[in-house]
């Protein structure tokens, strides 16, 4: 029963690998390219779940054709709704973290975070 859960819910279990992963690398890098890096990731493991959860197999995207207007024959669209609108959320606000590093290096000449807490506090802010 357990071999047969976890083949059946792969696409859920590598959703959940990756938000791990991106977590992770979110949280242990310095650099701050590398923690954007690690939010994009986390973010396509969110995509990649609600897909997952959205999907039912035997089942098409809900558009009607050949007059099948029964709802057992279409996936739910709201899933696919989310993850569409969540990629172009997540491109905006990498483009924003990306322009605020860019500024932030051009200010500090460097990505570690550490090194510019250590700048801010010898400035005084």
């Amino acid at each position: 029963m357990l071999e047969t859960n976890f083949l059946v819910n792969y696409g859920e279990e590598v959703a959940i690998l990756l938000f791990g992963i991106g977590f992770a690398n979110l949280l242990i890098q310095k650099n701050l390219i590398k923690k954007i890096i690690g939010l994009n990731i986390m973010d396509t493991a969110v995509y990649l779940f609600l897909a997952e959860k959205g999907y039912i197999t035997g089942r098409v995207a809900p558009i009607v054709v050949d007059g099948v207007q029964e709802v057992e024959a279409y996936i739910n669209p709201i899933p696919s709704g989310l993850v569409l609108t969540g990629i172009v959320v997540s491109v905006s606000v990498t483009a924003l973290m990306l322009s605020l590093t860019v500024r932030l290096y051009q200010r500090y000449h460097t990505l570690d975070l550490d090194e510019i807490s250590i700048q801010l506090r010898k400035e005084g802010l």
